[in-house]
């Protein structure tokens, strides 16, 4: 059950540092991209934001350069753009596989590249009506004291879900930040950390402005599992990317998503470099992400499904990448 969305004030700024300026200014606000995430929750009684500032004005972050190097893409690029694109999909094939997984048309219409970023955490004792989560009394990510979830610990375990960062991750993505103290870059894995309810390493009054890519001519793809085969978020998710083939990988990246706090880029995958791709290494894949995926009971999927299903969908898409079933960027 759904409620009417309470008062606001809503800001159109038409600039980054007008964004910025805006955020500090006012507190309690909240920035909005296309809204496929945010409009819902305020909808389901989850924040009261006094302000919401829209980056639909900002013409810098809706921008898509690419390269024979690589490519920028801007915070504000919508989904349906990033699939429209076939360079960035020549060159970053993951990327275009993980986008074309996200909701329907509709919602990629709408949906951007750092709104799918910056995703909230999810959970089934999160992402619920007012008077359900009241009845429960809330949980430790809004309102309460306890996770549900874990309730001896105390963290909050609600799930990352995003499709991109997966697919971003695998091709060494950096991300462009801007704030009161000016801009800098750093690897998209540090944007995130294991906390479902600040999952986000940005300060407070710091926007994502962009992603960079560099052009490493590997393989890539994504896959997942989700309870639906359309409009639905990942249980897990899963992306490859890599260089070489049956006889021995040159470089390997792997990546999850829908199983921790935040996106995974699995650890050890370079002790397998050299190595042909065969069932000793689909094995070591398999075990690899079976230790690092950390699934509970966030969603009515069980744990150790999503953990199974995560590893299987890593050992087929390195064994179709390895033997050149898939795009080539």
């Amino acid at each position: 059950m759904t409620r009417p969305i309470h008062d606001f004030r809503l800001l159109r700024p038409q600039s980054v540092d007008a964004v910025i300026e805006a955020r500090s200014m006012h507190e309690n606000s909240r920035i909005v991209a296309g809204g496929t995430d945010l409009i819902v929750n305020l909808r389901r009684g989850i924040g009261r934001p006094s302000v919401l500032i829209s980056l639909d004005g900002v013409e810098e972050i809706g921008q898509t350069f690419v390269s024979p190097d690589g490519a920028r893409i801007g915070s504000g690029v919508t989904i349906a753009a990033v699939l429209a694109d076939r360079e960035l999909a020549a060159k970053f094939p993951a990327l275009a596989a993980a986008a074309m997984t996200i909701a329907g048309p509709s919602h990629r219409n709408l949906a951007t590249v750092g709104g799918n970023l910056c995703l909230d955490t999810r959970c089934i004792y999160y992402n619920q009506s007012e008077w359900w989560r009241a009845s429960n009394g809330y949980c430790l990510k809004h309102r309460g004291e306890v996770c549900h979830v874990a309730p001896q610990g105390d963290r909050c375990h609600a799930v990352f879900s995003g499709d991109l960062a997966p697919a971003l991750l695998v091709h060494g993505a950096e991300v462009e930040l801007a704030g009161s103290g000016g801009r800098r870059r750093m690897p998209l894995a540090d944007l995130y950390r294991e906390d479902g309810r600040a999952h986000l390493t940005l300060a407070d009054d710091e926007i994502l402005v962009g992603v960079h890519l560099k052009h490493e001519s590997l393989r890539s793809g994504y896959a997942k599992v989700r309870t639906r085969k359309a409009m639905d978020f990942p249980l897990a998710g899963v992306a490859v990317a890599l260089d070489g083939n049956v006889g021995a990988l040159r470089a390997l990246r792997v990546a999850l998503t829908g199983t921790n706090s935040c996106p995974v880029l699995l650890q050890g995958t370079d002790e397998l470099l050299g190595k042909p791709v065969d069932e000793a290494l689909l094995k070591s894949i398999d075990k690899l992400v079976q230790r690092q995926a950390q699934p509970v009971r966030t969603t009515l999927a069980s744990a150790n499904y999503r953990r199974l299903a995560a590893a299987g969908l890593a050992r087929r898409l390195t064994d179709s990448l390895a033997t050149g079933n898939a795009s080539v960027s």
